[in-house]
């Protein structure tokens, strides 16, 4: 089934050129099958690369999607056109009186701030609680999962002595997580932060459950019950060449970077990196779209709040 993104969208020709079916809206809509409804807030500097990155993953399962993009209003892209923001982005001023299916919220490049600290905490904040009655299922990705722990649960994040950088294996935790099934016993996923949580103050939290981990890069997935909130701490979205560029900027620009662990083959920087992510990237998210929100969300989307609240129960 295809995904269904803005006419011109960048990610668009991307998508097609690796076969992934996309369709506009104005085609969906001639059409008997309700798409999901999935709103992505993108706090990436590099908003083209993490529109295609999600978008690849979404687009690549048997159901039908509809992607939205949002940006926040307190804070102006320093990256990405005006243009390209003002013509694909809605504001959340926009968008507060309508429901989702689900929701993803990224990462950030602002990890090593005090949340309190951030520019648009304070709109990131009502946008959360607004996740809580008008999304079904919220995806959060590395720093967007530690700033919704900490705002929801009060979990706080620790810095590291030295970035977590690199392609680190994990195992599944939590055997019954449905999150997880057809998953291998140990599965690769790439990390880039500077900060972690811990497993201690998590596991105070009553209604979290942590789903896999690794032994090098910690905790990775933690659900509420029921899955109206998943929290994810590595990058699975991301390209094989990602870590490349991240330590070719940090490199050149003299910050002290070392190089990306079980990335290059045999840590040398001179050959060209491997995905060993792909399999169980697509595998997620095709498990959230099917699990926690295609066969969980009501058809109709008003219903959220009242079908959230039995789930939760």
């Amino acid at each position: 089934m295809p995904i269904i993104v803005q006419e011109g969208l960048p990610a668009r020709k991307t998508l097609e050129s690796e076969n992934i079916f996309v369709m506009e809206p104005h085609r969906a809509g001639t059409q008997d099958i309700r798409p999901l409804h999935i709103l992505i807030l993108n706090l990436m500097p590099t908003k083209i690369v993490t529109e295609t990155q999600l978008a690849r993953l979404l687009g690549n399962t048997p159901i039908q999607v509809e992607m939205e993009l949002l940006r926040v209003e307190s804070h102006t892209a320093k990256n990405t056109s005006a243009e390209h923001m003002i013509t694909y982005y809605q504001t959340f001023s926009e968008v507060k009186d309508r429901y989702y299916d689900g929701m993803i919220i990224t990462g950030a490049p602002v990890e090593q701030m005090e949340f309190e600290e951030v520019e648009y905490w304070d709109e990131l904040c009502e946008i959360m609680e607004w996740t809580k009655t008008h999304v079904y299922s919220t995806f959060h990705i590395c720093w967007g999962a530690q700033a919704a722990l900490y705002y929801h649960y009060g979990i706080p994040k620790y810095p590291l002595n030295e970035k977590l950088f690199g392609v680190y294996e994990h195992t599944v935790s939590h055997k019954g997580s449905i999150l997880f099934r057809g998953f291998d016993d140990r599965f690769l996923v790439p990390h880039s932060r500077h900060t972690t949580i811990r497993k201690e103050d998590i596991e105070q939290v009553k209604t979290l459950k942590i789903l896999a981990e690794s032994d090098k890069a910690g905790v990775y997935a933690i659900s509420t019950n029921g899955g109206t909130q998943i929290f994810i701490t590595g990058h699975s979205e991301y390209d094989t060449e990602t870590l490349e560029t991240e330590y070719l900027r940090d490199k050149n620009a003299g910050l002290p970077i070392h190089v990306p662990e079980h990335y290059y083959p045999g840590d040398d920087d001179t050959k060209r990196p491997l995905n060993t992510w792909r399999s169980s990237a697509n595998l997620i998210y095709s498990n959230w779209l099917n699990y926690f929100v295609y066969q969980s969300t009501p058809y109709d989307l008003s219903a959220i709040p009242e079908t959230r609240k039995k789930q939760e129960e």
